[in-house]
Formats: structure tokens, sequence, C-alpha cells
């Protein structure tokens, strides 16, 4: 059985919901953040080195990475579901947008994060990140135009990893300018999956 060890107000609620959504049998290992520092307490690295969160444990496999392990559970569990087939044109698509989510979209956003506690001191920042905000906001806004999902009409594994970027921007205030993002992550959000995985995992802050 897959473990999850979930850290709480992370990403690793979209482990949860993705195996929420493949009606997979799973357990969860529960972690809390240090309540001033909101780092991941020590116990995570006997689980990986690296002391992050999200983490699987299935079988004698470690997984760590949020696309990893949507990509790992997907291919080995998911019987086909939640990804195109690998052989078409919009596999490639589908693998683009697991690695954008964090390899660039998640970028600005923390650096948002970061440079708004350095107060007047990070001032000279703020107008290169609210660009490059802009710009990847505006980027999976456009994507999403005229669509359900960012594969078209069909739900992939691809939404799950994307939602985090979106939810973050949302908690930033920057979400209602781009409108066809934030239709596209309150239909996420109203997914039966989704709310069965926040009742499981408890309390989640971005989940608005």
């Amino acid at each position: 059985m897959i473990t999850v060890h979930h850290l709480n107000d992370s990403r690793s609620e979209r482990i949860l919901w993705l195996l929420e959504e493949l009606g997979l049998p799973y357990e969860i290992k529960q972690y809390q953040r240090d309540a001033k520092t909101r780092l991941a307490p020590d116990e995570l690295k006997a689980v990986h080195p690296l002391g992050k969160s999200p983490v699987i444990t299935d079988g004698d496999r470690t997984i760590h990475e949020s696309a990893a392990i949507i990509d790992y559970v997907i291919r080995r569990h998911g019987n086909g579901r939640l990804q195109p087939s690998p052989d078409s044109a919009a596999y490639d698509t589908y693998v683009q947008w697991l690695h954008y989510a964090e390899g660039s979209a998640m970028l600005p956003l923390m650096l948002h994060l970061y440079v708004e506690r350095l107060g007047e001191a990070g001032a000279p920042l703020h107008p290169r990140i609210e660009s490059e905000l802009a710009n990847h906001l505006g980027y999976v806004d456009q994507a999403l135009q005229g669509r359900q999902f960012l594969m078209g009409d069909e739900f992939t594994g691809a939404d799950i990893q994307m939602s985090f970027a979106a939810e973050v921007a949302g908690a930033f205030g920057k979400r209602a300018a781009y409108p066809a993002m934030d239709a596209w992550i309150k239909r996420l959000h109203a997914r039966p999956a989704y709310q069965a995985a926040l009742e499981r995992g408890g309390p989640y802050s971005m989940a608005k």
C-alpha cells in the first residue's frame, strides 16, 4: 500500500487528491510544520535526506518530488487513467505541464513570497517579480481559455500538478485578474476527490 508522508499545508495535498481520483488505497503519515518557522520537522529526514514533502513509499520504493510522484502513481497504478496515451502528441504536452509547474511557474511565486518578507529592502526587486508573475499567470490563463482543463475536456494529472501554482497565486491576491485560471481552479476544488482529500489530509489554507 502507498504511504503518503504528508506535511500539513503543503504540496503533498496534491498527492492525496491524486490517490482519491484514482480510488487507490493509501495511508497517511502526518507531519506538522514548526509553528514559528513553518519548516518541516526533522522526522521527514528519516524518510528522505532532503526532509521535504511530498514523499511516498510504495513497498521498497521511496519517491519524492510532486511531478515524479504523480508520474509514478499514474504509470504504475492508474491503468491508463489521468494521462493521454504515451504514444500521442498530447502526452508530450501533458509532460510539459507536469514539469512546468515547479520548474517555471512556481519560481516567481516563491520569489514574491520571500522578497515580501524583506520589506523595503526588497522593493527594487518587485517590478521584475511582478513582470514575471504576469508573464506566467497570463500564460496559464491563455492556455485555459475555452477549455475545461489544461488538456482540453479531459481532466489529467497535469491539472493536479498545476493546481498548487494557481492556489498560491490566489493566496497572494493575484488570481482574480486571470478569469480562465480562476474558473479552472474553482472547478478543480469542487471535484469530489479533492474534497475527500481535504477531509483525510486535514486543514489546507490554499483550498479557496
